[in-house]
């Protein structure tokens, strides 16, 4: 029996829309998580996340484990208490930081012993340990198993071994979370873009049982193409009555084709990370604020968003604060981003519901595609 009932209330092709409903709240899906690396959506108070209609964040294991570390968390309330947001929160597992920010990794087949990017400590992660941190110290509502990434292109033999040694810390992840009422666990599919590896992978994942199921190791190299590719069959292979998440993807356009092939959840730094650089995303593509042509336009990013950064500030105004190096800038173009994302979701949810999914996708790729020029 899952921790979380997921109800699918229509599809349309592979896409679907439902919700997942937790004690925190429901998660309307397809469904976007900003992410919260260190306890915070970089720029933005959990009011003004909030207010763009998000229903769940992520947070890093990796990084709140190194600062303030996770026992500190919990000794000030857990992590939603910590950083003030009382809606669900899922937490990855700290492997991709792992493999990707610390001085030096090893993995064995016990556990991953690693520097930190801060300081140049030594710490031991394992699967046992991130469900420690993420389910008891952090408190979060989803958690992840711990896995093994591996950046693409890689040889098919290395890419056979991590998965197999992901899908036994799976077990040992399901093993030391146990059975929980008010929690939930997701397994991670691995495989890298071999779809005898993904099948093997996901056989692996179902014998275990998950709460959820993650589709890891993408938008790690491969390119858009490949990407699409995968998740031409990879959703598919994943228990169908259970939630679809595609980590770390990623742009608009990889997520309405993600969806389109049957996933449900996604999270990414995009949406915060263009914001602090000048770029806001919209449904002409996204726009290079800095760009001297916006220096007297007076029109808003959005006059139909619901949120204030994307309605009240002309975009000669957010040029000036950018050109300016104003950190004003960098909250309004956050902001904004991120109720865009929303709405993207939203749009998409409606979609499917209307059974109107392949047309959306059709036009959003066409705009998406036509102003691939306005973002010099």
């Amino acid at each position: 029996m899952a921790a979380f009932p997921f109800t699918i209330s229509a599809t349309d092709g592979k896409a679907r829309t439902g919700v997942l409903s937790t004690p925190r709240g429901d998660i309307r899906t397809p469904a976007f998580m900003p992410v919260g690396t260190a306890g915070t959506v970089k720029a933005l108070t959990v009011e003004q996340v909030a207010a763009t209609g998000t229903d769940i964040l992520l947070g890093n294991t990796y990084h709140l484990m190194l600062r303030p570390t996770a026992e500190r968390v919990r000794r000030l309330g857990g992590l939603h208490r910590f950083m003030r947001w009382e809606k669900p929160i899922l937490t990855d597992s700290g492997g991709f930081q792992v493999m990707s920010l610390s001085k030096i990794a090893k993995v064995t087949e016990d556990s991953v012993t690693f520097q930190s990017h801060l300081d140049g400590s030594r710490h031991v992660l394992t699967p046992e340990r991130s469900i420690e941190i993420q389910a008891d110290l952090l408190g979060s509502d989803i958690v992840m198993q711990l896995d093994e990434l591996v950046a693409l292109p890689a040889e098919r033999e290395r890419a056979a071994e991590a998965m197999r040694r992901s899908a036994r810390w799976g077990q040992r992840s399901k093993d030391a979370f146990g059975d929980r009422e008010a929690q939930a666990l997701f397994g991670i599919q691995q495989g890298g873009t071999d779809e005898a590896l993904r099948a093997e992978s996901a056989e692996r994942l179902r014998e275990i049982g998950f709460d959820g199921y993650a589709i890891g190791g993408l938008a790690v190299g491969e390119g858009h193409q490949a990407m699409c590719e995968v998740l031409d069959y990879a959703p598919g292979m994943l228990p169908p009555e259970r939630p679809r998440y595609l980590m770390g993807v990623g742009k608009p356009i990889d997520i309405v084709e993600a969806v389109a092939r049957g996933v449900d959840m996604f999270d990414c730094v995009l949406p915060t990370r263009s914001g602090r650089h000048g770029q806001a995303w919209t449904w002409d593509g996204p726009i290079n604020l800095k760009n001297a042509r916006f220096a007297e336009d007076e029109s808003p990013l959005d006059p139909a968003s619901t949120v204030s950064a994307s309605r009240d500030y002309s975009r000669a105004y957010l040029h000036h604060l950018v050109k300016a190096g104003e950190i004003l800038g960098q909250v309004l173009l956050s902001w904004h981003n991120v109720a865009f994302f929303q709405a993207l979701m939203a749009e998409m949810r409606a979609a499917i519901a209307e059974g109107r999914m392949e047309t959306f996708r059709r036009e959003f790729a066409a705009r998406q595609a036509g102003a691939s020029g306005t973002s010099d």
